[in-house]
């Protein structure tokens, strides 16, 4: 890790409580979401049916199983256990097809990684989208940053005991990086990511993409990531501080 410049030295003279960023991938960082809805209404199709829009919706952030379970319900059909992993495979095939290591990045988020690395504050990428469809994506989030890698940590969804809503994936990301949760900013688009983020007791600041997020303690809620910067990221932080001794 780069050792610290002189506006982290400053930060970190000021007393600024904020130790680490963590990072939801799909739908925060980077456009990929649709390729997951993409690749989930053609699995329906080859079921025979059509997955509803709010169905879709309702899979934004979780895992493949809860994902599958939404699909079937939606569709009225029943699969085999075995037959749910094929499908689940299915789908991470056609989305790595899709993939194709390229990517088109979220508003903002390019510009907050690249100010958090020139301040040396720690990173963590923190996904459900299993470890070999994400290095795809980290490959090409990788070649922005040319000069220094843009997280410390990255954490899958086949490398955790529980997934998102769970807290399991946050917790170990934050041990990976050896820092207490209320020196964490999570940042996240999903209610299952949000939900997540909350219950391994870091800040949370919420960009919905295809979801709404309600209000919530310990959430702040911004239309795009457009414009955030470290500041803003210290203001999350402090606001929590304000609801825990609330």
């Amino acid at each position: 890790m780069e050792t610290l410049d002189d506006d982290a030295r400053t930060r970190t003279t000021a007393g600024t409580a904020l130790q680490a960023v963590l990072f939801d991938m799909d739908g925060t960082l980077v456009e990929t979401e649709q390729y997951w809805g993409e690749a989930m209404f053609a699995l329906a199709r080859e079921l025979g049916g059509r997955m509803s829009d709010r169905a879709r919706q309702r899979t934004v952030g979780t895992s493949m199983p809860v994902a599958m379970d939404i699909l079937y319900t939606d569709l009225g059909v029943v699969r085999s256990e075995a037959q749910s992993r094929a499908d689940a495979r299915w789908i991470e095939d056609r989305v790595a097809g899709l993939l194709g290591g390229d990517i088109h990045w979220r508003p903002g988020a390019r510009e907050l990684i690249a100010e958090l690395r020139h301040a040396a504050v720690p990173t963590a990428l923190v996904t459900t989208t299993p470890r070999r469809l994400a290095d795809v994506v980290l490959a090409a989030i990788g070649a922005a940053f040319p000069d220094v890698p843009p997280f410390d940590v990255t954490v899958c969804g086949d490398e955790v005991p529980a997934r998102k809503p769970d807290p399991a994936p946050y917790r170990q990301a934050m041990a990976a990086l050896g820092v207490p949760p209320e020196g964490c900013v999570v940042l996240e688009d999903s209610v299952a990511g949000v939900t997540a983020g909350l219950a391994a007791g870091a800040a949370v600041l919420g960009v919905p993409s295809l979801q709404p997020l309600e209000p919530a303690e310990g959430l702040v809620l911004r239309e795009t990531l457009a414009g955030v910067g470290l500041a803003d990221l210290d203001a999350v932080l402090a606001a929590r501080a304000v609801d825990i001794l609330a």
